[in-house]
């Protein structure tokens, strides 16, 4: 093809590499240049593509025309690489969290309004199947009102993490998630954090949510559990819905009672009815995200996730880490949930 998408790729530890290996196999896209300061990363990658290497991102973007950049580099680098990769001219999907802090976030947001090009953010579990067919379920009242939202992601220690703690790196995943699934907003939160393993950070956090519609929030994250976990539930009025986001498996428990008691009249009563397991297709959610990021691109659509949302997230993490430190009851103030 003639009219590929010419992509930098700023990054390649663990995520990055898997950037690139989708990436690679998108017949409209080409990885024309790669950047990452570490010659063993540069090394091994270079077997792989025919792309350009460089060790700095800044000769990259003064030395190659590229149209789109994926930032895959480490929390503390997001705003300064984006920040360049917008002043040349590309548009920009940079892995989450958005930035390390709500001052850089704005300040990548306002440049990529300036210079009128896209900024998404890789929130990469908004693009599981699992997750899109159970926003659908919702969306046509499935599961009536809202009580309960519980996510769960444990798993053990990164070592590549070394810049943030779990909850700036991890729980923004369900924090978005659970704006994303019920279109509700965070209204009062309490959290719990230790750490255990980490050198600087915290590495586990429970933490407690009220919604806007009363529903209840729960999250628990760590970096201590030996195997990955990676749930999310959401119990209501006419049951139970289980998010299996590895498995990409979605299941509902109904509530036999409620479809017993006529549309619009709320159960009196919770028994055990028919379970239902929804066939799905699966797809890898990278390679979901990465297609809507190139057709944005290339369509002039909105970003798939918008930064403004990014932002939230980064907040409600940065307001658990305050609640977990003074031991106090926080009511954040955030903007609407994009839609």
């Amino acid at each position: 093809m003639t009219d590929r998408l010419r992509l930098g790729l700023i990054g390649v530890g663990t995520m990055g590499r898997h950037h690139l290996r989708v990436l690679s196999g998108l017949a409209d896209v080409m990885v024309v240049a790669i950047a990452d300061p570490d010659p063993e990363r540069r090394a091994a990658v270079a077997a792989l593509t025919p792309a350009r290497l460089y060790a700095d991102y800044g000769e990259l973007l003064d030395r190659e025309r590229v149209e789109a950049v994926v930032v895959a580099t480490p929390t503390r680098l997001h705003a300064p690489v984006t920040l360049a990769a917008l002043a040349a001219g590309a548009h920009v999907l940079v892995e989450k969290p958005i930035a390390a802090t709500r001052a850089e976030a704005e300040a990548m947001i306002a440049a990529a309004r300036q210079a009128g090009r896209l900024l998404t953010v890789g929130h990469i579990e908004r693009f599981n199947p699992a997750v899109q067919l159970l926003q659908r379920h919702l969306q046509e009242r499935m599961l009536g009102r809202l009580y309960q939202v519980h996510a769960r992601r444990l798993g053990p220690f990164p070592a590549r993490i070394r810049d943030v703690g779990v909850v700036v790196d991890l729980a923004t995943h369900d924090l978005d998630l659970i704006r994303f699934l019920t279109g509700q907003e965070v209204v009062h939160l309490l959290a719990e954090t230790a750490q255990h393993i980490h050198t600087q950070y915290e590495d586990l956090l429970v933490g407690l949510l009220r919604l806007t519609d009363g529903a209840i929030g729960l999250l628990e994250v760590n970096w201590l559990t030996p195997t990955k976990v990676r749930e999310i539930i959401l119990t209501g009025e006419r049951g139970m819905f289980h998010v299996d986001l590895l498995r990409q498996e979605l299941v509902f428990y109904e509530n036999e009672h409620a479809r017993l008691v006529p549309n619009g009249h709320r159960p009196a009563q919770i028994s055990a009815g028919n379970s239902i397991r929804f066939h799905l297709e699966p797809r890898e959610p990278l390679q979901v995200e990465l297609e809507a990021f190139c057709r944005a691109v290339r369509e002039s659509l909105p970003p798939p996730v918008s930064p403004a949302d990014a932002l939230v997230a980064l907040d409600l993490a940065r307001a658990l880490v305050a609640a977990a430190q003074t031991g106090s009851a926080i009511s954040p103030t955030v903007l609407p949930m994009t839609r």
